[in-house]
């Protein structure tokens, strides 16, 4: 009896920290939200912000939680069905806002396995639950967008300096080097919508406004989480689908040879031969191959094959520019690459039971794949005029 009051104590304890979590994320997706739809702060002056102005945060900061948590639930449901120890998700807030930078509210959830697997089926049908579900709730949050678009003029409530310009203001407005402007990159399934669900293409916003329609960017970024999820690299949820579907003697060579990709297009075109020879260049070409040989060390083992593996790549990148002196790649995979060497691991734990999958299995492994071509962009988000 005396470990009864221990116990509920620590179940509180638990449900407060994962319910914390999620409100710490709704409150940073929604001040993330008024600042990228609206372009307005809390610093400013609540008296400064309306009501319509939270609501359209809101439509940003709830459909981007909600995919989310369809998400890490398609996980913990799975994982429950097998009878796996697993955690309820944590969400991770990141609001910048207070640094005056640009962020999104929230750097995703996790859940937390605290079991080891022993089945290569059960594997896969726990990380593929997960961007299946998501992905199918980001589908209908971009189909409500698109189909709910406002009147072009919309543009003007949250940029009143374009009026001046009409709808032509693209041709005008864009030219100003002293005005940053954020673009969100392609993905083949906004160009299916833009060209096969909207009726009205004027309606559709442009590239460089789309982050003030909240459904949109909001889709937008789902599709970019699941995209980074299903990198068959790890134990991301992609790394489980190529470890399902193939086994670990494939998985030990894609992933690695993906990561190495990753590592690759990240860096393409930071720097170019003349470089090399330019002091002011020195210090920042120091941190970049700081970055590489952070990234590399686990993944190749020892300190020999990392120098190696790491100058083989900035050669490349180096010959490669040096023909094509305008290639380049997404610095901001860096990041994500460095998360993923140095942290979560690029090789899959192997399992005891390595029965291959059911039919049905390999349908959904290769859906997923499929999910991952037509979410995926190679340059998500560009900040121009900086």
């Amino acid at each position: 009896m005396d470990n009864e009051p221990t116990s509920q104590r620590s179940i509180i304890k638990k449900y407060t920290i994962h319910i914390g979590l999620f409100i710490l994320s709704l409150i940073g997706t929604t001040l993330a939200g008024l600042e990228l739809t609206i372009g307005k702060s809390i610093f400013m002056g609540l008296e400064n912000i309306s009501g319509s102005d939270w609501s359209l945060a809101l439509q940003y900061s709830i459909p981007l939680l909600t995919i989310l948590t369809f998400h890490e639930f398609g996980h913990y449901f799975t994982a429950r069905y097998y009878g796996i120890n697993v955690t309820l998700p944590f969400y991770i807030p990141l609001w910048l806002g207070f640094l005056g930078a640009m962020s999104f509210g929230t750097a995703g959830a996790v859940i937390r396995i605290k079991e080891i697997i022993h089945s290569r089926r059960q594997y896969f049908d726990i990380g593929v639950a997960g961007p299946i579900a998501g992905w199918v709730i980001a589908i209908l949050v971009i189909w409500y967008g698109f189909a709910n678009l406002p009147d072009p003029e919309f543009i003007f409530e949250i940029h009143p300096e374009y009026k001046e310009y009409g709808l032509n203001y693209a041709d005008h407005v864009y030219d100003n080097d002293d005005v940053p402007v954020i673009q969100i990159g392609s993905t083949i399934t906004f160009w299916f919508f833009e060209n096969f669900v909207v009726q009205d293409t004027s309606l559709i916003p442009h590239p460089n406004e789309m982050i003030h329609y909240p459904w949109l960017m909001a889709g937008f970024l789902a599709l970019i989480i699941t995209a980074l999820n299903m990198l068959p690299i790890g134990q991301l949820d992609g790394g489980h689908v190529i470890f399902g579907l193939f086994g670990n003697r494939v998985h030990r060579v894609v992933a690695p040879a993906a990561f190495l990709l990753l590592l690759f297009y990240a860096g393409l075109g930071l720097f170019h031969p003349v470089d090399l020879f330019n002091p002011e260049q020195s210090f920042y070409l120091l941190f970049y191959l700081g970055i590489l040989y952070i990234s590399l060390r686990r993944v190749a083992g020892n300190l020999k094959d990392t120098f190696m593996i790491m100058f083989g790549i900035f050669a490349l990148q180096l010959s490669l520019v040096s023909v094509f002196p305008t290639v380049e790649g997404y610095s901001g995979w860096l990041l994500f690459a460095l998360l993923l060497g140095r942290f979560l691991g690029v090789y899959h734990p192997q399992t005891y039971d390595n029965r291959p999958l059911t039919t049905k299995q390999k349908v959904l492994g290769w859906f997923s794949l499929f999910i991952f071509v037509i979410s995926v962009s190679p340059k998500p988000l560009i900040i121009l005029n900086m």
